[in-house]
């Protein structure tokens, strides 16, 4: 979070950046050396460390200085040759200051560990392709939150003699709370018992509106799975939790540690302000590093309620009360009580902010409109209760029509009009079913604006250029389950494939070549901002545990080690494994959030289990350049269902190996973005039965020749 007061610097090398012979260069500057973390990268050729599914998207990006196409080739762990093929230029990569191409090797479907994917002489950190790939991310990332607990002993049995420590702010000495905290002089003249919860990120404090923002996601990551037919992978019993065997989903479980926090954050009945929720609570003063959490001698403040914490009380709870029933109806009743006394407190005080100022000991979170929090709270109360006032409220915001709801920048804790319309999208409402298709296609609006984005970069990053501030990495996560739910709604497999292709910038196609997750991957991050993850300051503390995701780079360059060491960096290289480095390299809740449920997505197989050789293409194209001239052309393409089943709404890809430019198109609705080309159906030729074929036609210009494209796909998978 930002911060006004850093901690304590210890100096480090300068950084320097790194070049490879001939062609091939790392571009953008270099992470930190061995002793500050994870290695610079050793290679050009960028790949997810951890690996690709079987049936999944498979690219990889090689920074090279190279203008033509150059040959890459996949070899397995003994080294022989199981595909090759050229990758496309893609020239300038803004947000990385670096000159890319990218190798699509989607159309390999073998399994096993230990590829390695050469470009020209330069190879790749080796990777696996398998359907389990993501079982340990899924478990780790989630666990992130059970070791961020306050207020319970981290026990060594759940997670290993390293990471065990005493209970935190239980008011054993020389913690001062969190069990009687006193407000801040002016708000209250009463003491709260607000134990437990989630430490928010590196320090100790607990603030509810990125808390309630974490919590929906994992809440969320449950949801989505029932509706999924997987709910099982994160029932009772899956995760490292002290709940497991009590026969509720060990998500929940998780879960409700924090939820139990939250609602004690609300202001008590008699009380002024009765109903409302206290921002947050956390030391009078920052503490420095390293500093385990029940060694914290500072006194705790609890600070002034405001409208934008109470209204993610109101909406998390009202989500309690849905998801929770099946399993506890008691909590789930009180989840709503909860709810229900937090939305009448907000609207009797819809403009109490938190101030900006208020930054001494823990960040400030503030947030001067709250519109977005109101239509959000009032989605959930009516997807949990039905009632036409909620219902009311929901249709008559100015958030249920906005074009502005999804930003390219993607939902946060500030922004959360979002999470109102992925709740109405998915969760079955009153609402008038042309309201409810409204609300889904803005859903998929919003996930084709991401998907553009990733066509138009060489890393395939769904955020904007100049969209790497503060967090950019949870930012990333946040767009690919825009993505995800998207091909839930639609059953477009283009989605899919963007949500997971975004877990290959995390985990290391990105301009560093660097897995932003501690444990996953070659080349992976390993001291990320933490008082008591503090290895680089202290041998005898842990690194982080597997599964912790990073910030991520911020060109803001917001602490004194990332603007010492990455001045004049480019965006997306803005960051650096240090300890210090809490504007880039910090963990939080809310960016752990959404990676625990892209994992837990991407986790999931068929009911078979997976893992076996996907079947054949289901689609065949034959491409035939009708005319040629000087500097034009037009062609034939025709696309052929060869599957067993219908294809309901199509998209063809492909990539001109020369330069070639579409200029106009007939039966088809083609885009270009560099050299990737897209080619969806019409309303006449959208469903294509088993057998049947379409055809269109583009014309374009050429720079002399123009060899037809060689690779295609449809919906993302190869066709033949």
């Amino acid at each position: 979070m930002p911060r006004t007061t850093a901690p304590p610097l210890r100096r480090l090398p300068r950084l320097s950046t790194a070049l490879l012979a001939g062609t091939l260069l790392l571009g953008g500057l270099a992470v930190a050396p061995a002793a500050a973390g994870a290695t610079a990268a050793t290679t050009a050729v960028r790949v997810n460390q951890v690996g690709y599914l079987p049936d999944g998207p498979k690219r990889a990006t090689v920074v090279t200085t190279a203008a033509q196409a150059l040959s890459w080739q996949l070899r397995n762990a003994s080294g022989t040759t199981v595909a090759s093929g050229s990758t496309v230029p893609r020239g300038a990569d803004a947000p990385s200051g670096q000159s890319v191409q990218v190798a699509d090797f989607s159309s390999y479907h073998g399994t096993g560990t230990g590829y390695v994917l050469s470009v020209d002489g330069s190879s790749s950190a080796p990777f696996d392709i398998r359907a389990d790939l993501y079982d340990a991310l899924r478990s780790d990332a989630m666990a992130f939150f059970h070791h961020q607990r306050s207020g319970i002993a981290i026990d060594a049995s759940l997670v290993g003699a390293a990471y065990a420590r005493p209970a935190g702010h239980l008011g054993v000495a020389p913690n001062k709370g969190d069990v009687s905290v006193p407000c801040q002089a002016t708000v209250c003249d009463y003491t709260q018992d607000v134990r437990g919860g989630w430490y928010d990120a590196g320090d100790h404090g607990k603030y509810v509106v990125n808390g309630g923002l974490a919590t929906w996601l994992v809440v969320n990551s449950f949801e989505r799975a029932e509706r999924a037919g997987k709910g099982a992978a994160l029932g009772d019993s899956t995760l490292r939790v002290p709940e497991r065997g009590n026969g509720v989903p060990d998500v929940l479980d998780e879960a409700r540690w924090e939820l139990d926090f939250l609602m004690r954050m609300q202001v008590p009945a008699g009380k002024p302000y009765a109903g409302m929720a206290f921002h947050k609570v956390h030391d009078a003063a920052w503490t420095g590093m390293p500093l385990r959490p029940d060694q914290d001698a500072q006194p705790r403040e609890l600070h002034r309620p405001s409208t934008a914490a109470t209204l993610n009380l109101a909406a998390t709870a009202a989500q309690c009360a849905r998801v929770y029933r099946p399993y506890d109806s008691a909590y789930a009743d009180r989840c709503l009580s909860a709810a229900r006394r937090a939305w009448t407190a907000a609207q009797a005080n819809p403009a109490m902010y938190a101030p900006s100022s208020d930054s001494t000991g823990g960040g400030a979170y503030e947030d001067a409109r709250v519109t977005d929090e109101f239509y959000w709270a009032a989605a959930e109360l009516y997807a949990a209760t039905g009632e036409s006032a909620y219902r009311d409220a929901v249709t008559s915001s100015p958030w249920h029509t906005s074009a502005d709801a999804f930003s390219p920048y993607g939902f946060g804790w500030a922004d959360t009009a979002a999470l109102g319309r992925l709740v109405l999208a998915t969760v079955p409402t009153g609402l008038p079913a042309s309201d409810v298709a409204r609300v889904r296609s803005s859903v998929t609006a919003a996930a084709d604006g991401h998907l553009s984005r990733m066509a138009a970069q060489g890393y395939a990053v769904p955020v904007p250029a100049d969209g790497y501030f503060w967090g950019s990495n949870g930012e990333v996560a946040n767009d690919a389950i825009v993505m995800a739910v998207a091909g839930e709604l639609t059953g477009d497999a283009r989605y899919r494939a963007g949500a997971l292709e975004t877990m290959d910038y995390l985990l290391g196609r990105n301009a560093l070549g660097v897995s932003y997750v501690t444990g996953h991957g070659e080349s992976a991050a390993q001291n990320q901002h933490h008082r008591f993850w503090a290895h680089q300051l202290d041998a005898s503390l842990p690194h982080p545990p597997a599964g912790s995701l990073a910030g991520g780079p911020n060109s803001g360059l917001q602490d004194p080690i990332a603007a010492q060491r990455l001045a004049g960096c480019a965006p997306a290289a803005c960051y650096i494994d240090h300890i210090d480095s809490y504007s880039t390299n910090e963990v939080a809740v809310n960016w752990n959030a959404p990676l625990a449920w892209l994992a837990a997505y991407a986790a999931e197989r068929a009911p078979d289990g997976g893992g076996g050789e996907p079947p054949a293409s289901a689609c065949a194209v034959t491409y035939t350049v009708t005319n040629s001239w000087n500097t034009g052309f037009t062609a034939n393409v025709t696309v052929e269902n060869t599957g067993r089943t219908a294809v309901d709404g199509w998209q063809l890809t492909w990539a001109y190996p020369d330069g070639q430019r579409v200029t106009s198109a007939w039966n088809a609705t083609v885009t270009q973005s560099g050299t990737a080309v897209g080619a969806r159906n019409t309303d006449w030729n959208r469903t294509l039965a088993p057998g049947a074929k379409a055809s269109f036609g583009v014309q374009g210009t050429h720079n002399g020749t123009n060899p037809s494209p060689t690779s295609f796909s449809l919906n993302a998978g190869a066709c033949a």
